[in-house]
């Protein structure tokens, strides 16, 4: 990863992975675990783990809190975005509950902040590009490109019936 913010980004030209995402209020599934050593005696902050959790769903957010009670606004903020579009089905990692995951996942893309958005295993950024992006429209353009339709397309659709 270059660490260089693109605000004209585009997604890599890999197909995105299978939708056998789980429902945000279960559990993780066993392999997505983030606490701990994994493989190789790795933990859960190196490179190696945090390549996994971020290839692991076509979308994957580094958050404070959960989506279902995040526990800072910039967090709330994105998992906002994102209910707009409709994009239920994304993995969100609580780096709160840990501090490995936490530097790590900061190594791994060179940016200092949380949340931390990826789509298709590449880096976006964080709220303020995710907003922008929805702003702009380039949003519903990069879901599309994952196979998931923006409900606010439906939302004009029907906008534009009145």
């Amino acid at each position: 990863m270059s660490g260089v913010v693109r605000l004209g980004w585009r997604l890599g030209a890999a197909a995105a992975r299978g939708r056998a995402g789980r429902p945000l209020s279960q559990a993780p599934a066993a392999g997505d675990e983030v606490g701990g050593a994994q493989g190789g005696g790795s933990g859960s902050g190196s490179r190696e783990a945090v390549e996994r959790l971020v290839r692991a769903h076509p979308v994957v957010v580094f958050m404070k809190g959960s989506p279902a009670q995040p526990l800072c606004g910039f967090s709330n903020a994105v998992v906002q975005i994102l209910r707009l579009h409709g994009v239920e089905d994304y993995r969100a990692h609580d780096v709160l509950q840990d501090p490995e995951l936490r530097q790590g996942i900061k190594n791994y893309s060179n940016w200092p902040t949380i949340p931390q958005v990826y789509l298709n295993g590449e880096f976006v950024g964080g709220c303020d590009i995710l907003l922008q992006m929805h702003q702009n429209g380039d949003l519903v353009e990069e879901l599309k490109k994952l196979g998931i339709r923006s409900a606010l397309l439906d939302a004009e659709k029907d906008q534009d019936k009145k």
